[in-house]
């Protein structure tokens, strides 16, 4: 079938190319005309794994296009999902809904038949119905354009498999049995027979998945990093007690990884965004135990600028600092509210001479932060530091042995913001380890 997908950032890009790969003609449609002709050449104007190899195998067939035109996106299909951002507003726990409004009005004067709109971006609850008045009012078709809530869940570093191989579908739509319904489920056949839950749900339950999905995902992060502060002072190590709680079926052990804490485009934003609903709704008193795991978010940056402090006695004005990672987490080169970058940031201020170094997102970290250093290689990165910082827990960090770097540091301190080096290897390569939530002397050193 044919289907159109306007705004084509990282979520549209993506889910563009997946629909073709389902074997779906898909025409994707951005007002940027530098993304569009980046796109038709096969690339993305971001870094995804194996998103390039799928533009590329798709707009090279035919079945997947890109155009700056709503008028030729309107006239190429009657289905069309709407992938365009709604960051946060700054200053406020909402979501800024400049780029959805904005999509809907050009795109509503050419809807000249029955269409169906699929929103895919993440919004405050109440937004469908608004959404509809906007459509009927503006659209030649008028009731004959409906409207559906198809909300993701993608992971960023792994967004192909998630789109193509969901762990969930979610449709809303306003009333049941709806011809949305109808081309919603053809658009997802092969996802459907292949035995994927697919909830089909009414709107307002729709629109609360995706904040509701990260909020609780960053309640549990931000627990076992409450557990963390608990364990620097008990002197107990908090990944062993991870693999404690998450031997648990209740808890299970995927997502609580302690250390930095979480950053991004959406854990941050819906987390905040999902409070302000609250809020909104009269519900405020539901969002302290959100508040508080976004406080223990912030404290876990601030608790690695203090561990620094520390280990260089006191001292960071005039101290050089490497800091291995830029990227918010591994496999992407986005920065949107990156720990790591927040740290060498605070460090910089307070008289630090930091270097960045990371596989993919140096580019990015440069527009954003000109008074950082950059060194691609992350070995040369450690020449003449007096401290080493790991903040991002890309594999190629983790498989340098650190015998490598002998010589290269004026002091061999290293900081494991992440938690993923082995500690017993830098140890016995001469270097002072030290982790949030972990003993100086590890488990395994003191017999554990």
């Amino acid at each position: 079938m044919k289907l159109t997908v306007v705004g084509c950032g990282y979520l549209g890009a993506t889910h563009a190319a997946c629909m073709a790969e389902l074997g779906h003609e898909v025409l994707g449609m951005d007002s940027d005309m530098d993304k569009v002709a980046t796109l038709n050449s096969g690339k993305a104007p971001f870094f995804e794994r194996d998103l390039d190899e799928l533009l590329t195998k798709h707009t090279t067939a035919g079945s997947l296009k890109f155009t700056a035109s709503y008028a030729e996106a309107a006239r190429f299909a009657d289905l069309h999902f709407i992938g365009v951002g709604t960051p946060q507003t700054p200053g406020e726990n909402t979501y800024d809904l400049t780029h959805l409004h904005s999509a809907l009005r050009q795109l509503a004067p050419h809807l000249s038949g029955p269409a169906v709109v699929a929103v895919k971006s993440t919004v405050p609850v109440g937004t469908a119905p608004r959404v509809r008045d906007l459509l009927h009012k503006s659209a030649p078709a008028g009731d004959r354009v409906e409207v559906a809530w198809n909300p993701e869940f993608l992971r960023e570093s792994s967004a192909i498999e998630d789109t193509l191989r969901p762990d969930r579908l979610v449709l809303g739509f306003e009333t049941e049995r709806t011809w949305a319904e109808t081309l919603l489920r053809k658009c997802f056949k092969k996802i459907i027979e292949s035995g994927t839950p697919t909830i089909v749900t009414d709107w307002a339950t729709a629109e609360l998945a995706k904040g509701a999905a990260n909020s609780f995902l960053a309640t549990k992060i931000s627990f076992i990093n409450a557990m963390a502060e608990l364990c620097e002072k008990a002197d107990a190590d908090v990944h062993q007690l991870a693999d404690i709680l998450g031997h648990d079926v209740r808890i299970g052990r995927d997502g609580m990884r302690p250390g930095l804490g979480f950053g991004g485009g959406c854990l941050p934003k819906d987390l905040r965004g999902f409070i302000g609903q609250a809020a909104k709704l009269g519900a405020e008193a539901t969002t302290g135990i959100l508040r508080e795991a976004d406080a223990v978010n912030a404290r876990r940056r601030e608790a690695v600028v203090h561990l620094a402090h520390e280990q260089l006695d006191g001292g960071l004005a005039g101290k050089r600092i490497t800091v291995w990672g830029a990227a918010f987490k591994p496999n992407t080169d986005d920065i949107r509210d990156s720990p790591a970058l927040a740290v060498a940031q605070k460090l910089h201020e307070l008289g630090a001479t930091v270097t960045v170094t990371d596989p993919k997102a140096l580019d990015n970290a440069r527009k954003l932060h000109p008074e950082l250093g950059y060194i691609e290689d992350p070995i040369a990165a450690v020449q003449d530091a007096d401290l080493l910082l790991h903040l991002t827990e890309w594999s190629e960090f983790g498989h340098i042995d650190p015998r490598r770097l002998a010589g290269r540091p004026a002091q061999t301190l290293v900081i494991d913001g992440r938690g993923t080096l082995d500690p017993d290897t830098w140890r016995r390569a001469g270097w002072t380890y030290r982790a949030l939530g972990r003993p100086e002397l590890s488990s395994s050193v003191r017999g554990g």
